[in-house]
């Protein structure tokens, strides 16, 4: 492995590893830093730094300051059972960008699902009815102004999916993903399409924004690619982005906490269960109760204050007495630990209830219809 190999991050759609350094790769992929001033109002993510870059975001600012036409849109991988806290970062700012104007397409990979995951599209779109679409409204979206489709039943995505394949070159396909499988090249290019799709069916270019982790910002660069190709047809304007952070495995290790269950809450989940994983979890806390009551917690190496910070505590004042006295030694691990485990049993029972309303009003979504 050559040494720039060696510093290269690591941005992979379909892998687990944890980036360390988001300063390097905002300036290794060209990437804007997330300024939160010229959005009104901006959501928890946004103030605390978890959204940390994007492309082309003066753009959708700008809509939303003068109330200009934008959309926004997110996706479903119906491959698991469980979505992680991860997905419901990407969804928060979906839900920011829906209450400041943006049209709002959810769309359900299931052919992706099938390429990549090898879940049956059937399956697939069982368990998006079922499970994911209730969820992403109980977490928030809007379920009047959230429009939902099926990539198998939008023959518009095949479409446009065909067209970017006749621009884009294996080498490109290369360069962003490594050494991609053919199933991973038709998911990439189904994705393409997907993003772009509500200006096809407006039949006009306007502008776009794309929440995601910044694991996907691979499919955001060549889409943007492939757009910049095709810009003489003046059909598509190129889609903006946001970008996410990770959340950490709660033991600490090295890895997104979707790929480590043991060190990962999921939703649904037992409270008791998600107060183990809370419990276990790795924290900054000192080797004895003296020492942590001289020195202090190391709180930004600590996942159970991170967890608080990214998904538990919304006023950033209370935050903030919490890093405080957990920095000054006035509270100890096992108390924040505690803390984070009533907080998330709260979560998860409102969540239980939500989840359970749109259950059983699923009649009431809307679902995109194509010729």
């Amino acid at each position: 492995m050559t040494a720039s190999q060696e510093t290269r991050p690591a941005i992979d759609p379909w892998g687990d590893n944890l980036i360390q350094d988001y300063k390097k790769v905002v300036t290794q992929f060209g990437l804007e830093p997330f300024d939160a001033k010229p959005f009104p109002e901006p959501n928890r993510l946004m103030r605390r730094g978890i959204t940390f870059a994007g492309r082309d975001l003066k753009r959708i600012a700008e809509c939303i300051q003068k109330k200009k036409p934008f959309y926004t849109l997110t996706g479903i991988q119906p491959s698991a059972e469980k979505i992680h806290l991860g997905t419901r970062s990407v969804i928060e700012n979906v839900k920011y960008f829906q209450e400041h104007g943006a049209k709002t397409f959810v769309l359900v990979a299931d052919l992706e699902s099938a390429a990549t995951r090898g879940i049956s599209v059937e399956e697939g779109k069982k368990r998006a009815i079922q499970f994911h679409i209730p969820a992403y409204l109980a977490l928030g979206l809007d379920i009047e102004k959230t429009q939902f489709y099926f990539q198998s039943e939008n023959p518009t995505t095949f479409r446009l999916a065909f067209e970017a394949s006749q621009k884009i070159t294996l080498n490109e396909f290369k360069g962003a993903y490594g050494n991609p499988d053919p199933g991973k090249i038709m998911a990439a290019l189904a994705q393409f399409a997907d993003m772009i799709l509500p200006q096809e069916l407006e039949k006009k270019p306007f502008p776009g924004i794309i929440p995601v982790g910044i694991d996907q910002e691979p499919h955001i660069r060549l889409c943007r690619d492939y757009l910049h190709k095709i810009e003489s047809q003046k059909r598509f304007m190129p889609i903006s982005s946001i970008y996410n952070k990770f959340m950490p495995s709660m033991d600490g290790q090295l890895k997104m906490s979707k790929s480590n269950p043991k060190g990962s809450i999921s939703l649904p989940e037992d409270p008791k269960a998600a107060e183990k994983v809370i419990k276990s979890a790795f924290t900054g806390g000192r080797a004895t109760m003296e020492e942590q009551r001289r020195l202090g917690a190391e709180v930004d190496k600590d996942m159970v204050f991170e967890l608080l910070k990214q998904h538990l505590v919304e006023s950033d004042k209370d935050l903030e007495k919490i890093r405080m006295e957990y920095a000054a030694g006035k509270m100890l691990s096992g108390e924040i630990k505690q803390l984070a485990s009533e907080k998330m049993a709260q979560f998860l029972e409102k969540f239980d209830a939500d989840m359970d309303y749109y259950q059983k009003h699923i009649k009431d979504v809307q679902f995109l219809g194509f010729e």
